[in-house]
């Protein structure tokens, strides 16, 4: 299971959010990981969790499945929701341990398998993890980083990259390799100077609930440079709860706190924003 964001371990994760006030117009949640589920909380009840979200303006959400047990459970739920797309890939923390016990190869059969479903428009996430990966786990990141990079232009999808502490790699590969034409920094964790040459690059910038915490002015520094064609939003849930409930479970539910903070940062109407975020995600993954 793929570890996830970093919550603020002072706050108690036992809190269940309260149903935030409805959107103007309705979002896509651009990330989000209905199968994982953090210690100690119950299996995500899909329909529920769809249902939740709807009912404040969420009605669509991108489903990743970032190893091969979330990858299967995209595929089959994203034919059981119509609210529902996927994406598939092996996470970065994923492709060592993979590369370690000789099964990386087969893996990445699976994985092309699965993306070939037409409800799967995403190949993500992938990219680099230094965070959690040491150094001797760099070379098979970089090679599976390089691999799905080629699997969206193979198949003509979306590319959404995970970067934790790797910054200038990301970028560096993108370049050598040559991005998708949609390519997405999910979850973006850059400053205000990678944030203009992702920009100028044509990439799309996802941000979440980070966003919305105290500590990250910079981050809203790099949103405040992302021209609203080019930014999307999203949960990353079951982590990066956004404030005030950081460290609680986070759901697709709870995106409409953090749409108010970007629309604030951004210096726009929420109904603007949405209309933007909503317009954005189809452009780049086609209607669900």
């Amino acid at each position: 299971m793929r570890e996830g964001g970093v919550d603020d371990p002072s706050d108690s994760r036992r809190r269940v959010p309260d149903l935030p006030d409805p959107l103007p117009i309705a979002v896509v949640d651009n990330h989000t990981h209905l199968d994982i589920t953090r210690d100690g909380d119950p299996t995500t009840d899909v329909a529920d969790a769809l249902a939740r979200a709807a009912s404040v303006g969420v009605d669509r959400v991108m489903q990743i499945g970032c190893d091969l047990s979330g990858a299967r459970f995209t595929v089959e739920q994203v034919d059981r929701h119509p609210a529902m797309l996927g994406g598939v890939a092996l996470h970065p923390n994923e492709a060592p341990r993979l590369a370690a016990r000789g099964s990386l190869d087969a893996a990445y059969e699976e994985i092309e398998r699965l993306a070939g479903h037409p409800r799967v428009r995403v190949i993500g996430e992938t990219g680099l993890d230094y965070y959690r990966t040491g150094a001797e786990g760099i070379a098979a990141q970089q090679d599976s980083f390089r691999w799905h990079i080629d699997l969206a232009k193979r198949l003509g999808k979306a590319l959404q990259i995970h970067d934790r502490d790797s910054h200038d790699d990301v970028l560096r590969i993108l370049r050598e390799e040559g991005a998708p034409d949609k390519t997405v920094l999910h979850c973006f964790s850059g400053d205000v100077s990678m944030a203009r040459e992702c920009v100028d690059r044509g990439y799309s910038l996802s941000f979440a609930g980070t966003v919305t915490f105290k500590n990250t002015q910079s981050l809203r520094s790099a949103l405040s440079v992302v021209p609203l064609e080019q930014v999307l939003v999203e949960t990353d849930a079951p982590y990066l709860t956004p404030a005030p409930w950081r460290g609680a479970t986070n759901a697709p539910y709870l995106i409409p706190l953090t749409v108010r903070v970007m629309a604030g940062v951004l210096g726009v109407a929420v109904p603007t924003l949405c209309r933007a975020l909503s317009d954005n995600a189809e452009g780049l993954y086609g209607p669900w």
